[in-house]
């Protein structure tokens, strides 16, 4: 038996074909400062511990196909991305990937940053999008958004998302407000602890997208203030990876 990978998954109301789920760090393979169930090729961990951490998360959630890109910080979605095996490394730079096809699971990974999760209410059309605070900067919410409805045909507003676990709002601190966020942002920053709540941002942003805020949840857990249960860049600089991911179940109707 492989190693166990811990996850929390999460069920859209009233969309019983599409799965989503956030892992943790608890569980897996990996050692050392990557120890646990760490996803990701590209922080230095040793290949084939990633890979049965892959084939671990494969197994307890029960997609058939995954599908990841090369996450840049920008503004790209990855509309129909074709499947990767397992033991490949993405070659295509985006942070967002939307998918119609069922049985592939978009994934998202991180270590702070925020996944956020995104289905039609078609139960058809799904989306997964890599949020870090230069995301919420740039509008990434918004324009990732955009690019999913444009790229189906659809409105915002029949959009369901959820936010996974991410830097809280009691450690998001940046000490270089005025020249990493600006006047823009000043409503969100506590000018006393330095902080700014970026999952408030988020929501707005969502909101602003033009989702219902029915329609909008979040699990919220801080990544840095969870050593045991998350990986955190922020806290640890050298870490690894843990992931969101969405998918379409085709053996529900």
């Amino acid at each position: 038996m492989g190693p166990h990978i811990g996850c929390i998954p999460f069920s859209f109301p009233g969309l019983p074909n599409i799965r989503a789920a956030f892992t943790t760090r608890r569980g897996g393979s990996s050692r050392g400062p990557y120890s646990g169930g760490n996803l990701s090729w590209e922080v230095g961990d040793a290949k084939n511990d990633v890979l049965e951490n892959r084939n671990a998360l494969r197994e307890l959630a029960g997609f058939g196909h995954w599908a990841e890109a090369r996450q840049v910080h920008g503004v790209e979605v990855l509309v129909e991305p074709n499947p990767l095996n397992l033991d490949q490394c993405a070659d295509v730079q985006a942070d967002g990937l939307a998918t119609s096809r069922p049985d592939l699971a978009l994934v998202i990974k991180t270590a702070d940053c925020q996944p956020i999760l995104l289905a039609h209410a078609d139960g058809r059309h799904i989306a997964a999008l890599h949020c870090g605070w230069r995301g919420n900067r740039q509008g990434f919410l918004q324009k990732g958004v955009r690019a999913f409805c444009d790229a189906y045909g659809f409105h915002p507003h029949e959009v369901l998302a959820v936010r996974g676990p991410s830097l809280g709002p009691g450690a998001s601190e940046f000490v270089n407000f005025d020249l990493e966020w600006g006047e823009a942002f000043r409503k969100y920053h506590n000018p006393t602890t330095g902080n700014l709540n970026l999952w408030r941002l988020t929501k707005a942003q969502l909101l602003e997208a033009g989702l219902l805020e029915e329609r909008i949840f979040s699990i919220d857990l801080c990544t840095y203030s969870l050593p045991e249960t998350f990986f955190s860049y922020r806290r640890d600089k050298a870490t690894g990876r843990q992931a969101g991911l969405i998918w379409m179940d085709p053996a529900v109707a």
